[in-house]
């Protein structure tokens, strides 16, 4: 080393608080923040959050057509029972069905009674067995549609013990089997949406956590410069929880804004295509693919609650890392 080195001057501790303070008394009166408003770290959260509501919302939006749909169907099977009357050797398969229809018509609560002809019932089987076949000689059963009354409670078992006497080859379907399995279908979308939407919460409360000790860990200088001049706990996580609840907000809107968006252009789709053989399909499927005003509501809902949960659950990360620099 030559003699007319300067003297190498080494870095003390202290010294990344004294440039954190002289960064601090250089920023503008109410204009400084803790946390940056502009980061990679802030702007991959965002996106984190933006994607979890997204999922939550088309979670919650998917779980409401199903629970709809499946309302849909139990009217529309409540309001109607089937008798099937099968030939017999030995028995008039027509008289049969008179028998039958006019047992129908006598039961309360009947609104309407129609018995299908012997050509609309092979025609139900043809999606099985395909058409053009001949089929005199298939015992195929006819069918009879009871509609019921609206509010009317009518009286099944009698109505059972009456074809039971009169036609024994005649079964009476109420579709009970049916409703139980849409309802038990609906509570299992329900109990699956409600799994998806506790993963994304997790999700968003871990990425929260890292995204915050991250920020913390860069601005720790500065936080301990605040410490020394006498800031509270209180007012350092205040910083925190605000920068965070805008960019939960800010990935809120985002995804919840996406997800009211498809969900807007399902409802113009299928209105565009109402009574075109694709729109009934969907529709005899998904109903009328609207989530409806409380669909559209809980996607706002989501976007706040994903916002509120990210702010605490900074402010918590923030207390619990303070108080190991304490």
């Amino acid at each position: 080393m030559s003699t007319t080195d300067p003297p190498e001057v080494l870095n003390e501790p202290w010294d990344d608080i004294d440039a954190a303070a002289a960064e601090l008394e250089l920023a503008p009166r109410g204009a400084a923040s803790i946390v940056p408003g502009s980061s990679i770290s802030g702007r991959s959260l965002a996106a984190v959050v933006a994607i979890m509501t997204f999922l939550a919302a088309l979670t919650t939006g998917a779980a409401m057509l199903v629970v709809g749909a499946a309302k849909d169907w139990q009217s529309d099977v409540g309001r109607e029972v089937t008798i099937q009357v099968r030939p017999a050797a030995g028995r008039d398969i027509e008289a049969d069905v008179s028998k039958a229809v006019a047992a129908a018509r006598a039961a309360p609560g009947a609104a309407d009674v129609r018995a299908y002809s012997k050509a609309e019932s092979e025609k139900l089987i043809e999606p099985w067995l395909g058409s053009g076949l001949h089929l005199d000689d298939l015992p195929i059963p006819r069918l009879i549609v009871v509609k019921l009354t609206p509010g009317a409670r009518a009286d099944f078992s009698r109505l059972r013990q009456t074809l039971a006497n009169q036609v024994p080859t005649a079964s009476l379907d109420d579709h009970h089997g049916w409703i139980a399995r849409m309802r038990t279908m609906a509570g299992t979308a329900v109990v699956c949406g409600l799994a998806v939407l506790g993963l994304v919460v997790a999700v968003t409360i871990l990425s929260v956590t890292f995204a915050t000790r991250g920020a913390m860990a860069t601005n720790r200088p500065i936080v301990e410069v605040l410490h020394y001049v006498g800031a509270t706990d209180s007012f350092v996580a205040s910083q925190f929880q605000h920068h965070f609840l805008l960019l939960g907000l800010k990935g809120g809107a985002i995804g919840g804004g996406a997800a009211i968006l498809l969900f807007g252009c399902a409802e113009a789709a299928r209105a565009w295509l109402a009574g075109s053989p694709s729109g009934d399909e969907a529709a005899a499927l998904f109903g009328n693919l609207s989530i409806g005003v409380a669909g559209y509501l809980a996607i706002v809902v989501q976007i706040l609650v994903m916002a509120v949960v990210t702010a605490l659950v900074s402010r918590y990360t923030v207390n619990r890392t303070l108080a190991t620099i304490d």
